[in-house]
């Protein structure tokens, strides 16, 4: 098992190809998780994207979409152990959920885009 384990997830009303499209954007990643070096491992397309991670952490990383009603469940995992000792693992770890955070609420508020609470994802 491996000493950081993060798995959480988020709904995003927005079709899977659209979310998908903001996840690969190789741009943001470096924004996102700043530490990090991801190596793409595999590209799902409209199902997500599988990261080999590298810089302060050393093991995998992904983002799974699933579809369901007018939209995605944003997965997010992480696998890895530190490249170097942590001085407060713990803490490291909660740091490493929060970017999980923004990266699926950003998704949300950029493709769900004003959108009120119960109404249809936006096509496309």
């Amino acid at each position: 098992m491996s000493t950081i384990q993060i798995a959480d997830q988020t709904f995003v009303a927005a079709p899977a190809a659209a979310v998908a499209a903001y996840v690969a954007d190789r741009s943001r990643w470096a924004r996102w998780w700043p530490d990090l070096v991801l190596s793409v491992r595999e590209d799902r397309g409209p199902a997500g994207i599988r990261w080999s991670v590298g810089g302060a952490l050393d093991g995998t990383m992904e983002v799974w979409l699933e579809p369901i009603l007018d939209g995605v469940i944003f997965h997010y995992f992480v696998h890895a152990e530190p490249a170097a000792p942590l001085a407060d693992p713990v803490a490291d770890v909660r740091r490493r959920r929060i970017a999980g955070k923004r990266v699926s609420f950003g998704a949300k508020r950029i493709l769900e885009d004003g959108r009120a609470a119960g109404e249809p994802a936006a096509v496309g």
